[in-house]
């Protein structure tokens, strides 16, 4: 377990920002954290690297008990960041530095030598494509630039957790696309990442595994195919089916809508797929297309905050 969270509560005065969170994150998962404005995305992530105190709970980070009932420890602390990178949504850059200077000055603060860390600063570059701007201010940068050089800086140590916070925050269309990949490279590269935010769209795309938290409490978590799943087993069945020529549905207590004059929409409680093979032959048709329509991220996220 790469990062395991259990009962962590976090109150700002009468405010209860985390309600006993529960979390669990695996070795290679994309892990998206997906929940509205306020729900304790930020926190959990400030919480898990040490940066402000809960009251209660227990955090495991790489392996190591870094936090238990209102204490960290200090020494796990240390030991856990050098295999830890983190991009905060909001962060400062040094504008009067170029590129390969900000990276130099991190690397040297992991205590990595410099040939070394110069290595790594040019193999980072090239990989978020900022070699070329290598030696321009930082300040002269757009905000997808500051955006990939931020993401540069929580790589400097190579490590085997990354966490990004709303990486993907004032970027437009093509720096989104562009960071998506980015972030499936470094996945299938065996980095885990652990990937917050309230954009539905970026977390259906990129991520396998989805944790939902609402009131600080994580109210689903699974792979995205089984939360689906378990949506549509409790929201009951879109079917799409298109024939050969018109049939009727009357009197098999399927809710049936027609799109056309041979194709229509089917609601029913379970997934009936077979059954409709043998009704529509029964009829003297033949079934042309057929699809279980499947339900959004957007659409499983409102329902649960619902």
């Amino acid at each position: 377990m790469v990062l395991k969270i259990e009962g962590l509560v976090k109150n700002y005065g009468d405010v209860k920002a985390l309600d006993g969170l529960d979390l669990e994150v695996k070795q290679g998962q994309v892990y998206g954290f997906l929940g509205p404005n306020g729900a304790g995305k930020s926190t959990t992530i400030l919480s898990t690297l040490g940066l402000i105190y809960p009251q209660h709970g227990r955090i495991e980070l790489v392996g190591l008990e870094v936090f238990r009932d209102g204490k960290y420890s200090e020494d796990s602390l240390v030991e856990v960041k050098r295999k830890v990178g983190y991009m905060p949504e909001h962060a400062t850059l040094w504008d009067f530095l170029t590129p390969m200077q900000t990276l130099d000055i991190i690397g040297e603060a992991f205590g990595i030598p410099g040939r070394e860390r110069r290595k790594r600063a040019e193999e980072l570059l090239k990989l978020l494509n900022l070699w070329e701007v290598r030696d321009k201010k930082v300040g002269k940068f757009s905000k997808g630039m500051r955006q990939r050089l931020l993401l540069a800086q929580s790589l400097v140590n190579d490590p085997e957790l990354l966490i990004l916070d709303e990486p993907m925050t004032g970027l437009d269309p093509s720096g989104i696309a562009e960071f998506k990949d980015i972030i499936k490279d470094l996945n299938r590269e065996g980095k885990t990442v652990f990937f917050s935010s309230h954009i539905l769209a970026h977390v259906e795309e990129i991520c396998d595994t989805v944790g939902i938290i609402v009131k600080g409490r994580l109210i689903a978590e699974d792979r995205l195919e089984t939360i689906k799943r378990e949506f549509l087993r409790k929201a009951g069945y879109i079917i799409i089916l298109e024939t050969n020529k018109p049939i009727s549905f009357e009197g098999t207590g399927w809710k049936a809508t027609p799109l056309g004059e041979k194709k229509y929409r089917i609601a029913a409680p379970d997934d009936i797929r077979e059954e409709l093979h043998d009704f529509v032959a029964s009829q003297g048709a033949k079934i042309l297309t057929m699809q279980v329509k499947e339900p959004s991220l957007e659409e499983i996220f409102l329902k649960i905050v619902e």
